[in-house]
């Protein structure tokens, strides 16, 4: 028998979302509209740094790797002030091209110079992943969470 799903009290959550250009100018937007709408809504200190280098990895990717031409990438940024907990997502167009954390060293040796951003993201989020955002798109998840303490 289907069951209604739980819904939220209204209020609890607080969301935003903007679509921006897949550019380096609109990466540097996504960090700084993260930061101050973070601010706005009273978001813990924790949270709000942390979410500045995630959505500035995540949103640079999305100009970087996740770039088709005439399309825009999105950013969602959900907040649970009682759980203290957001949820990033950046939605960009190429759904073929998956993020992965490259292994710590080149098999050479030589240090990498490059591709330490998803490392980041996986040490600063609690939980990080990747889903298909039909019809060809793919967005990329991160969730961090306040220490219990700074909620």
């Amino acid at each position: 028998m289907n069951q209604p799903s739980p819904q939220l009290s209204a209020g609890c959550c607080h969301t935003f979302a903007q679509l921006l250009s897949s550019t380096r100018r609109g990466a540097r937007l996504a960090r700084l509209l993260s930061v101050t709408q973070l601010r706005e809504w009273g978001a813990p200190q924790n949270i709000t740094e942390r979410a500045e280098l995630v959505v500035a990895e995540l949103a640079a990717n999305a100009a970087l790797h996740g770039r088709v031409p005439g399309r825009s990438f999105r950013l969602t940024l959900v907040f649970d002030p009682p759980a203290g907990r957001l949820r990033v997502e950046v939605t960009d167009a190429r759904g073929e091209l998956y993020p992965q954390v490259p292994p710590p060293q080149a098999a050479s040796g030589v240090p990498r110079t490059s591709g330490y951003g998803l490392s980041l993201v996986a040490a600063l989020a609690d939980h990080w992943d990747t889903v298909p955002h039909p019809p060809g798109g793919k967005t990329v998840r991160a969730v961090l969470c306040a220490p219990p303490g700074a909620r």
